[in-house]
């Protein structure tokens, strides 16, 4: 069969292993990318072997060879550019997150079902060979019934690295809406879906100054929360507690733990772009036999983590080469295959509410009970995309 032309809106770096990625793959053909002017277009189609090059994203969208909308654009517009590619009768695949509110995100979604069109949404690091082990223990008993998780997104914000960091700042940015989705997504994906939650915010500062070239120095204001801790709770009982913060300058709390009843699972990455954040990395798990308080040993004689293997291929530990992209290819296989892709729209819009929710939680000081859910995504098999051929 032929493979789903691939349209890429949004060529600043992440585009890189996006496209790198898709080009590896049978089912896609990368067949044009779009920025904010023609030579900027023309030199990512060079240096990637591209075929077409746009000068706007609208005019990539106007394509008729054009099957699937790479959305690699900034988050304020994603639901502009999502929803003109559907009204192009294209699919998309959409950067994180779907929209910058739920109700553009149902108006996405609801446009994709009038236009029987896909919908997907990153991030995919949860079908990373570290999180689907962890999948594969919660599946197997191995933890018993998973009663609750901790998710830590702390850092002290992007300012100190990023050339442009202002976004971040803006509505539609802030720590749960630039790095929680990772989280959030990794939960969900794990627990299923969630049904209500609440939260406290907060502002560290008034405003921020760029440490980074070339604005070194400038002032920029701050006008979303920076400090989020809040509580979600599953529908399948598990509770968990989440905090994310810009206003962090160290920590040495693990990225995310799942607790059962016969186990943990621990992410203890130090680095706060690490955990959910990577497709690889280390599973660690401890189970009755490793219970550390069991004897009370001395710090000295604590018990080790298992250290779980990880047969997955999409095990990459690094932010340069990961495996980022996954989620469209998933995405195509389903169109062709006509069942769920497991980076859904559907679970785009949920995870999106749970973060709209805590923040409505901490602004009106009550509990978000969430009205959509999504399905479970199922597994990745281990030798995917091999099993879809």
């Amino acid at each position: 069969m032929n493979p789903f032309n691939v349209g890429v809106i949004g060529i600043g770096d992440i585009s890189d292993v996006y496209i790198r990625n898709l080009q590896t793959y049978g089912i896609v053909h990368v067949l044009a990318c779009a920025g904010r002017d023609l030579a900027k277009a023309q030199a990512k189609a060079l240096e990637h072997g591209i075929p077409r090059a746009y000068a706007t994203p609208a005019d990539l969208i106007a394509d008729p060879d054009v099957h699937i909308v790479l959305n690699l654009t900034v988050p304020a517009v994603h639901a502009e550019w999502t929803m003109a590619a559907l009204q192009a009768r294209k699919h998309v695949y959409t950067e994180k997150p779907l929209a910058t509110t739920v109700a553009d995100a149902q108006q996405i979604l609801a446009l994709a079902t009038e236009r029987g069109l896909v919908v997907g949404c990153a991030p995919d690091t949860f079908l990373g060979g570290r999180l689907q082990t962890c999948r594969q223990l919660i599946d197997s008993g191995r933890i018993g019934e998973v009663t609750g998780a901790s998710a830590f997104v702390v850092s002290h914000g992007h300012e100190w690295f990023h050339p442009n960091p202002a976004f971040f700042y803006q509505p539609g940015g802030g720590p749960l809406l630039d790095i929680g989705p990772y989280y959030i997504t990794a939960l969900v994906a794990l627990l299923g879906p969630a049904t209500r939650c609440c939260a406290m915010a907060r502002r560290g500062t008034a405003t921020r100054t760029i440490q980074s070239e070339p604005l070194q120095g400038t002032t920029i204001p701050v006008e979303v929360d920076t400090h989020i801790g809040g509580n979600i709770e599953f529908a399948n009982g598990a509770i968990a507690s989440i905090i994310a913060s810009f206003d962090v300058w160290d920590s040495e709390l693990p990225r995310l733990e799942i607790y059962g009843t016969l186990g943990t699972i621990c992410l203890n990455d130090i680095d706060p772009v690490d955990g959910p954040n990577l497709f690889g990395g280390k599973v660690l798990l401890r189970t009755m036999d490793e219970y550390r308080w069991k004897s009370l040993p001395r710090a000295s004689q604590l018990p080790d983590w298992i250290d779980v293997p990880v047969q997955h291929r999409f095990n990459e530990t690094s932010h340069r080469a990961n495996s980022r992209g996954i989620g469209l290819v998933d995405m195509a296989y389903a169109i062709r295959h006509q069942r769920m892709a497991r980076a859904s729209g559907s679970m785009g819009l949920h995870c999106l509410e749970v973060m709209e929710g805590l923040l409505r939680s901490a602004a009106e000081g009550r509990f978000h009970t969430l009205t959509s859910s999504c399905a479970r995504p199922e597994a990745l098999p281990v030798d995917f995309p091999d099993a879809e051929r």
